[in-house]
């Protein structure tokens, strides 16, 4: 188990899913559920001689933040790019089902329970989306995490944290945008298709893949940010998450809402006058929707310490 403390210093981007697991929630509460000794492998793998991993690739458990339960579900990008199977789908939605379930049962046996103390679901992505191994039983694995967020709805707050190696692509983009909050540090990125599918599906002119910067500046945490797709922008480590989560631990489940993206007729509205700017304003770079949203000096800003970001930025008022 590493030591939380010093875990919490270290890089959320360069730590791995279990450590992200750890250091988000209260020093020496988490606990694993469905971990390696468990030996829950994809059986598609197996049959297509693949390797596995006991864990397929995702850590799943509870910890406590305060008095609030946290139920935690982190990726991991090192086996086969965090992508998400049958079992990896499955253990995503046992453990927000289990947050459900114990919401329940609390606030039947205790009406008054304070919202800090009531469950909580916490996603660290890391993932390119479906694992295309498991074909359909894969998107099915999407369909069913995107049905367990919406029962989660109004009872259990459900918070993504975006900021590892790989980002959040593929289907779990669609996932990420349907929880109730989305914290990213600036090197998270978040996105439908990602960088190398786009270049390899519409050609090197259309988007340049090996263009760090581009990348970067289309679909990390500072354009997230200015454009209303994170809520939070927090610096790259494990402790300034854990900080922000720990914000949100203490509100109650009706703050989230105004926090959401998706899942009401005036959110639907307000995509729609998104897509209306986009074809009026017909940008060619980020940095034209940044410039819209008021600020004159985007190369300037994209370019400066995260803390003078964070202060001056202007996001886009839709």
């Amino acid at each position: 188990m590493p030591n939380w403390n010093r875990l919490q210093k270290n890089s959320f981007l360069e730590c791995s899913a279990r450590e992200r697991a750890v250091g988000l929630v209260d020093d020496g509460t988490f606990v694993e559920l469905g971990g390696p000794f468990d030996r829950l492998v994809s059986p598609h793998l197996v049959a297509l001689g693949e390797a596995v991993e006991n864990d397929d690739g995702i850590v799943t458990g509870v910890g406590r933040i305060g008095d609030r339960p946290v139920f935690v579900i982190s990726q991991e990008g090192r086996f086969i790019g965090g992508s998400v199977g049958e079992v990896g789908g499955a253990k995503m939605v046992g453990i927000i089902d289990m947050a459900i379930d114990f919401h329940d049962r609390l606030v039947a046996d205790h009406p008054d329970l304070p919202a800090s103390a009531r469950p909580l679901v916490a996603i660290s992505f890391e993932t390119g989306g479906v694992r295309l191994h498991e074909a359909n039983a894969g998107l099915l694995a999407h369909a069913e995490v995107m049905d367990a967020l919406q029962r989660a709805r109004h009872k259990v707050p459900v918070v993504a944290l975006i900021g590892s190696r790989i980002g959040c692509f593929g289907g779990m983009g669609f996932v990420a945008a349907a929880t109730d909050a989305i914290i990213m540090s600036e090197f998270g990125r978040l996105g439908l298709t990602g960088p190398e599918v786009i270049e390899q599906e519409m050609g090197k002119d259309e988007f340049d893949a090996s263009n760090r910067a581009l990348v970067y500046r289309t679909t990390g945490g500072r354009h997230k940010y200015v454009m209303g797709d994170a809520n939070f922008l927090v610096d790259d480590t494990v402790a300034a998450f854990r900080a922000q989560l720990a914000e949100l631990c203490k509100l109650p489940v009706a703050s989230f809402e105004p926090m959401r993206r998706i899942g009401s007729p005036e959110l639907v509205e307000k995509q729609l006058r998104g897509v209306a700017l986009a074809v009026e304003l017909k940008p060619t770079d980020a940095r034209d929707v940044w410039r819209h949203a008021g600020n004159n000096d985007p190369v300037g800003l994209a370019d400066g310490p995260l803390s003078d970001f964070r202060k001056s930025v202007r996001r886009l008022a839709l």
